[in-house]
């Protein structure tokens, strides 16, 4: 059984799964919203991971965020879900 984050998508396999372009996906990549595994010869994986990031990108773009807007939002929903594993680890340590 594969983790969530093992890369195991072609580019072509996981654009269709969110129904992008493969371009797309490339310029996601190089704009850092997400950075798929590369196999020794180059070629992108996609894991299951990517694929939920993916389609949070697609939904943002949907309401109309540019790539810079979604960057941040992206980057602030990782800093809440940090938050909120901390203040879950706290939580029985004060008992």
């Amino acid at each position: 059984m594969t983790d969530s984050d093992d890369g195991v998508y072609a580019i072509s396999v996981a654009a269709s799964m969110v129904s992008m372009e493969i371009q797309n996906l490339r310029v996601y990549e190089r704009r850092g919203l997400l950075t798929p595994d590369r196999t020794a010869g180059g070629t992108r994986l996609y894991s299951n991971d990517d694929v939920v990031r993916l389609e949070r990108i697609r939904d943002l773009l949907a309401d109309g965020l540019n790539l810079v807007g979604i960057a941040r939002v992206l980057e602030l929903e990782a800093e809440v879900d940090e938050l909120r594993a901390r203040l879950g680890e706290g939580d029985g340590a004060s008992a």
